[in-house]
């Protein structure tokens, strides 16, 4: 699986050529396997967005909390023809290159799909997946020339990560470092709504956060995972940030959430209290016992995600000593508990779906908001 045919890299770096036919040549089995996953991983996406945008008009972002309904139309627009682009040239250079590209997988976004707020969470967790999947494959790629291409896909995702963290009312660009995923720990996150096809590659136990109250720092997490069967003895929650040698690694029946955390946060169950590594090369996955599953913590909001929902720009503080309470969060609500229960609901074990859990929590408390993204076949009364 190269990406060494001249055409395949033009491909890549301009749609016009998208057309041209590669000469086919031998692959690398890994870099095959990698492609692959990558080629199935942009339909998850490029479906997401088609599907969206197939449910929703403008009347129902104007309802969500849009002024203008093209703001995010135009974008998901946008996000949705460079995912089907991405899809169409990874299935064509795998062509190329003697393997046959996987397209029995079916996407089913039912529950992610209820309303807008609902949809546009789901869309960030699914950049932010997409930026964790590149980087997490990054290390298994043996064709230099692959790799090269491969990241030329990953800096788009981190455009359209930095876009949805903005519309669902985030910070623009919350770490200075992104979280990578191993395709295994992908799957824990992606594969409830994926059916129908075999990727060759082992899912992670999936892990969902079941807290239904406000969440924020200092709140302590409850999970759910058809891996956690009876005693919890002995099991460690560890959260992952961007840029963090080693996760924070907490008993778990002690999972609080720290202050000092904004942006997305990656949650595992463990069998043990070693710190996972902040690297897939060498990360003790044996002891992952369910998960990750994502979660946002936003406790920074910026001017720039009012602006993006057409609202008026929140108080700037005249200096750094001023302090940052007073901005407005009324851009941080994706889901209420309400509607997070709702999607919770839909899910079952003989069709898992996606869930999710988020709150909205006062500026003036300097909590912020999280919203937790999870998926498990785990009923809504586990």
């Amino acid at each position: 699986m190269r990406f060494a045919t001249s055409a395949s890299l033009i491909a890549l770096a301009a749609s016009s050529l998208v057309s041209a036919a590669p000469v086919r040549r031998a692959a690398d089995p890994q870099d095959l396997l990698v492609l692959t996953f990558a080629h199935v991983l942009e339909q998850f996406e490029t479906q997401f967005y088609t599907q969206a945008l197939a449910k929703f008009q403008e009347p129902d972002f104007t309802t969500a909390g849009f002024s203008n309904a093209q703001v995010p139309i135009q974008q998901f627009t946008a996000i949705q023809g460079d995912e089907a682009t991405h899809t169409e040239i990874l299935a064509s250079t795998i062509t190329s290159q003697g393997g046959t590209p996987v397209t029995t997988c079916t996407f089913n976004f039912d529950a992610a799909l209820s309303d807008v707020a609902t949809m546009a969470a789901t869309a960030r967790l699914v950049e932010n997946l997409g930026v964790a999947a590149y980087l997490g494959a990054a290390h298994l790629v043996k064709d230099p020339v692959l790799l090269t291409a491969a990241g030329s896909i990953l800096t788009v995702e981190a455009r359209h990560q930095t876009v949805l963290n903005i519309l669902t009312g985030g910070s623009a660009i919350p770490q200075a470092f992104d979280i990578p995923f191993s395709p295994s720990e992908v799957l824990a996150v992606a594969s409830p709504f994926i059916s129908g096809c075999d990727l060759g590659i082992p899912a992670n136990p999936t892990l969902s956060v079941t807290n239904t109250g406000s969440v924020g720092p200092g709140t302590s997490l409850s999970f759910a995972s058809p891996a956690i069967n009876g005693s919890t003895d002995g099991f460690f929650c560890q959260m992952l940030v961007g840029g963090a040698p080693f996760a924070i690694a907490l008993p778990f029946d002690q999972c609080v959430v720290p202050d000092g955390i904004n942006g997305p946060v990656a949650l595992f169950v463990t069998s043990d209290s070693q710190p996972l590594a902040n690297n897939v090369r060498d990360q003790a996955t044996d002891k992952i016992v369910a998960g990750p599953t994502m979660a946002f913590i936003d406790t920074a909001p910026e001017v720039i995600a009012d602006l993006a929902r057409g609202g008026s720009p929140a108080p700037v503080p005249a200096s750094a000593d001023e302090p940052t309470t007073t901005l407005s969060t009324s851009s941080t609500t994706t889901l209420t508990p309400d509607e997070a229960s709702a999607v919770l609901s839909s899910a079952g074990v003989a069709a898992p779906t996606a869930t999710a859990a988020a709150s909205n929590v006062n500026a003036a408390s300097g909590t912020g908001a999280i919203t937790v993204m999870g998926f498990s076949s785990v009923p809504a009364n586990a």
